[in-house]
This record gives C-alpha cells, sequence and structure tokens, in this order.
C-alpha cells in the first residue's frame, strides 16, 4: 500500500471491515441459533443474547492461528493496496445481502476469501495468491461438512444406544438441557473461526500500510473484532433460521445436541489448526447427518443439493463481484 495512505481513508476501511464482521455475525446468527431455536429449547431473543455472549468469549480461549491464515496466507501484503481492501469486503457483502436476502445459509467466511481472491486478480493476475493457504481452505469446502455431517451422525447413534432404555419424555428433558451446553459450545468455536477472518484481513491492511508488523496484531483489532461479530448474532438472521432449523430436516432436542456438538468439535479443530472453515458448512453438514441416522427421507434432499450449489457459487461469485468493485474504485481514482 503506498506510504502516503491518509489516515482516514485507513480508518474507512477499518470501519468496512468491521461493519463485514457485524455482517458476518447477522448472517451466521442462525448457525448458533437455529437449533437451539427450531427445537423450543430457547426463545429467538433469548438464544441470539446466548450466542451473541460465548461469540465474544472465545477471545480469552483460541490462539490467532485462523487470523494468521486470512492475513498472511492468502495473498502477499506487498501487492495489496486500499482498493483491494475495499474490492474484497465489498465483494464478500454484497454475497452476503443477496444470500441473506434469499435465505440461503451460504460461507460468509468463503466470501471474503473469494472476495481477496477476486480484488488481487484484478489487481495483478495469479502473482499476489498464495496457494497453500488457498488449497487449504478450499479443501475444507468439502472436509468440514462431511466432517460436521459423520460427527453429528455418530453422535446421534452414541446416544440412542445410550438412551434406549429411557423414555422419550425423559429423554428430551434431559437434551433440552445438554443443549444449552452444546449450543454454547458451538458460538465458541463459531466466534473462534469467523471473528478471526476480519481480523486476518484488517491485519493484512495494517501490515500493508506499515501501520503493524507480521509478527504483531494490536489488541484493539482483536477486541473489536469479536465485538462486532457478537453485535451482529445479536440482531440476528432470522430468514435464515428457519432453513438452517427446520427446512433440511425436523429437529428434537437429542438431534440438536448432537448437530451442534458435531458442529463445535469441527471448528475447535480448524481454529486450532489455522483453517478458516464455514461454520455454515459445518452446522449444515452436522444437521444432515443427524436427519440421515432418523431415516434417509427425513432430510429434505432438495434444500441441502440448493445449499450445496450456493457453497460452489461463493467464491467465484464473490471474487467476481470484488474484481469488479475494485476495478470501478482503481478506474476513478
Amino acid at each position: 500500500m503506498e506510504a502516503n495512505l491518509a489516515f482516514p481513508t485507513l480508518v474507512l476501511l477499518v470501519a468496512l471491515a468491521l461493519a463485514f464482521d457485524f455482517m458476518n455475525g447477522f448472517h451466521d446468527a442462525a448457525n448458533s441459533i437455529a437449533t437451539v431455536v427450531s427445537t423450543g429449547v430457547l426463545k429467538p431473543h433469548q438464544a441470539v443474547a446466548w450466542a451473541a455472549f460465548f461469540n465474544f468469549l472465545a477471545v480469552a480461549i483460541f490462539h490467532l492461528k485462523v487470523a494468521a491464515t486470512v492475513g498472511k496466507g492468502i495473498i502477499q501484503p506487498e501487492f495489496v493496496d486500499q482498493y483491494v481492501i475495499f474490492g474484497a469486503l465489498i465483494g464478500a457483502m454484497a454475497w452476503n445481502l443477496i444470500t441473506w436476502y434469499y435465505g440461503i445459509p451460504s460461507s460468509s467466511s468463503h466470501a471474503l476469501i473469494g472476495g481477496m481472491i477476486g480484488a488481487a486478480l484484478a489487481k495483478a493476475g495469479f502473482e499476489p495468491l498464495l496457494l497453500p493457504g488457498i488449497l487449504k481452505t478450499a479443501v475444507f469446502v468439502v472436509v468440514s461438512p462431511v466432517l460436521g455431517m459423520l460427527l453429528g451422525a455418530l453422535i446421534t447413534i452414541a446416544v440412542s444406544w445410550i438412551c434406549f432404555r429411557s423414555s422419550p419424555s425423559r429423554v428430551d428433558r434431559w437434551f433440552r438441557r445438554l443443549q444449552l451446553a452444546s449450543s454454547a459450545l458451538y458460538s465458541l468455536g463459531h466466534g473462534s473461526n469467523d471473528a478471526q477472518k476480519t481480523m486476518g484481513i484488517i491485519w493484512l491492511l495494517l501490515i500493508s500500510a506499515n501501520v503493524t508488523t507480521r509478527d504483531h496484531l494490536p489488541g484493539w483489532v482483536i477486541i473489536s473484532c469479536y465485538m462486532a461479530i457478537a453485535m451482529g448474532t445479536l440482531f440476528g438472521g432470522w430468514r435464515i433460521v428457519r432453513t438452517m432449523g427446520q427446512r433440511i430436516t425436523k429437529l428434537r432436542p437429542v438431534g440438536g445436541f448432537a448437530a451442534e456438538t458435531g458442529g463445535a468439535i469441527s471448528l475447535f479443530f480448524a481454529s486450532t489448526f489455522g483453517i478458516p472453515v464455514s461454520t455454515t458448512h459445518t452446522i449444515t453438514g452436522s444437521i444432515v447427518g443427524v436427519g440421515s441416522v432418523q431415516r434417509a427421507s427425513a432430510v429434505h434432499w432438495g434444500v441441502a443439493g440448493n445449499i450445496v450449489i450456493a457453497w460452489v457459487l461463493t467464491i467465484p461469485a464473490s471474487a467476481l463481484m470484488a474484481a469488479l468493485a475494485y476495478w470501478i474504485t482503481d478506474t476513478l481514482r
């Protein structure tokens, strides 16, 4: 980035990144609350407050490995300027708004990565791209929902064996309580992985503007990103809650517990190893795994298929929008 980047421009880009983080929480609130709301364990306003609290609590638990991957492992900071950052954020936010409007649970994470790739391509072709980080992210487009599906299915089977002799009412009563814990764990995982992606792009911006170094992420960035995603979750993305909680498969508290626990384990694994995965893909896979154990017809495969199409389109669509945003702003400067 140019050394003479004006301070107001830097502030505006940081604010835009935090707006994306807020939108991420808003867009992905359904991931954290859909199962606990659809099973009737918590009312919607209770669920978003619960999820937002644990989104923020992740600040005290997880290392910043995902932020490092996004900030230093997708595109080279040397090629970054304000137009690349602006294009990346606009591309990601545009795709989030489109999928939110139509109630499609797509990935804010992959929209951001697609935006970064598209803006970098528009500026300098393939040279800025760091293939190891991009390939790691791309592989987990497939791995995260499959892992979530397997864990959701296995936990459902294990619970079925453990509770084989218990009455349905007793099982339901116990798992209404346990689902509070599983939803808290999932929200911790959501906060740890998703808030760090915005930290990563702000870090990239600050590195390229010579405000900080590759080895230091300022504390104010960490706190503000966790606060932004928590506030976004508080406002909730109600259009997507119904898709996640009811249209894929009908869930009871035991199913909600299995889906959230499977999703949480997957997110903890990804955050530990610095892999920016989609929380949307993960919880959707877990819900499908829970439904498929009940019976194949319990899963509305048409709805699941439409979601998969959105997954496939997310990176190229957000990359295209980001490239257009870059070209427009670069032309007008």
